[in-house]
C-alpha cells in the first residue's frame, strides 16, 4: 500500500465515523502548516490537495493551509480545533507565536506532527515535549510491514493488525515513550536491521 492509499483509507474511516455528526455542527478547522527551513518535501502541495479533498468529503473538517507565522496568535488559534505540521528545520517563529502555540495546544486544542514535523524545532526543548522525539535517519525507503499497536484505538482499529506500506521510514530518538500512546510501529522483521545508518533502541520504531 502506498502513502496516497493509506490515506485514502483514513478518510474513508473519518467519514464513516462521522456520518451522523455532518448535519450536527459546522466542520472544524485544521490550521496546516508547511514552512520548510530545511528540506523541503516535493510533496507538500499533494499533501495540501489531499488533506483540503478529505475535509471537503468527510463534512468533518476545512483544512486552511499556510506558511505565515504570524497566524500563530492567540486570537487567529480561537479559529481552529487543531494545527498540523509538514515543516522542517528552525522554522522562524517569535517567541510570542511559540507561546501562542503552546497555550493552544495545554488548552486543549489538538497537535499533529506529520512526517518531518519530527525534523523541526532542535534547539526548542518545549517542541520535544510536543512532537515527543526527533528525526534520526531513514536507512529504509521501501516496501515495509506496520504494526498496529493497540487495535483496540478508533483511530486505527479499521486497518486491522497490520498494513503494508511503501514508503520513507523514519527513525526517531529522544523518544518519550513514557508519556506516549504508540498507535503504530515498524515490524523490524519486515527490513534489514544490519543496513548502514540503522539505531537500535528498545522502544524500537514508533511511526504513529
Amino acid at each position: 500500500m502506498r502513502r496516497r492509499e493509506f490515506i485514502a483509507l483514513l478518510g474513508a474511516a473519518t467519514a464513516i465515523r462521522s456520518f451522523d455528526a455532518r448535519a450536527e455542527r459546522p466542520p472544524d478547522r485544521v490550521l496546516y502548516f508547511t514552512y520548510s527551513a530545511g528540506y523541503r518535501h516535493e510533496v507538500i502541495p499533494l499533501s495540501k490537495a489531499t488533506l483540503t479533498q478529505l475535509g471537503r468529503e468527510s463534512g468533518v473538517f476545512e483544512v486552511v493551509a499556510t506558511e505565515d507565522t504570524s497566524d500563530f496568535s492567540t486570537e487567529n488559534l480561537k479559529r481552529y480545533a487543531a494545527v498540523m505540521f509538514f515543516t522542517t528545520g528552525e522554522l522562524p517563529m517569535s517567541g510570542a507565536e511559540r507561546t501562542a502555540l503552546l497555550d493552544f495546544v495545554r488548552s486543549g486544542g489538538g497537535f499533529l506532527g506529520v512526517h518531518s514535523a519530527t525534523d523541526t524545532f532542535y534547539s526548542w526543548p518545549d517542541y520535544l515535549d510536543l512532537i515527543g522525539g526527533y528525526f534520526n535517519g531513514h536507512p529504509w525507503h521501501q516496501a515495509v510491514t506496520i504494526e498496529v499497536a493497540d487495535p483496540s484505538d478508533p483511530l486505527v482499529a479499521f486497518l486491522g493488525n497490520s498494513l503494508q506500506v511503501e514508503d520513507e521510514i523514519y527513525q526517531i530518538s529522544d523518544f518519550d515513550y513514557r508519556r506516549s500512546h504508540v498507535l503504530l510501529r515498524l515490524d523490524q522483521r519486515s527490513v534489514n536491521l544490519g543496513k548502514p545508518g540503522v539505531h537500535q533502541r528498545f522502544y524500537g520504531w514508533p511511526l504513529a
